[in-house]
């Protein structure tokens, strides 16, 4: 029963991890599933207080993330339109240009929702593509970084159970 809630565990602190580059996949609070999973491993103890505190960072970061994308697109000028963009953006480079989509895909996504609101301001469109793409590169070192914390965790609550485990 452990190895299946173990891998059951891992799978999603994996998914995490992708899940930091892909935005259809809260990627923190994917990690932290796993690691909620984890303590219902009969061999496992994981303290509640550290499961409730790895749950409100990985919040913060669910919700700073889905911010910070707007507050770069704004401190740059942009608008609605590119913060629409680049969401579109992310998407379809993902589709069609694989992980390259992931950086290419925000900047012009916000580029051409920006133009398409305000068509006589390329300059702004710009200086808001780029603002959307710095807040999208921030946001997701932000979140691979918890991501990874998380999985760390996971492998040290592993290691530390080992002997009952295996």
């Amino acid at each position: 029963m452990d190895l299946i809630i173990i891998s059951l565990a891992g799978f999603f602190i994996l998914l995490g991890i992708a899940g930091s580059f892909l935005p259809v996949i809260p990627g923190p609070l994917t990690s932290w599933l796993g690691l909620f999973i984890l303590g219902f491993a009969p061999s496992i103890v994981i303290e509640n207080q550290f499961l409730i505190l790895c749950f409100c960072i990985a919040l913060f970061i669910f919700i700073f993330d889905n911010i910070i994308a707007v507050l770069g697109a704004k401190k740059f000028g942009g608008g609605k339109g590119s913060t629409i963009g680049s969401s579109i953006g992310i998407i379809v480079g993902i589709l069609f240009l694989g992980p390259f989509g992931l950086i290419i895909g925000p900047f012009f996504g916000a580029f051409l929702g920006e133009l398409y609101v305000n068509q006589s301001n390329k300059k702004g469109a710009i200086k808001a593509a780029f603002g959307a793409l710095v807040g999208f590169l921030t946001g997701v070192f932000l979140k691979f970084m918890i991501a990874l914390a998380f999985g760390y965790y996971f492998i040290k609550i592993i290691w530390e159970f080992k002997n009952q485990l295996f």
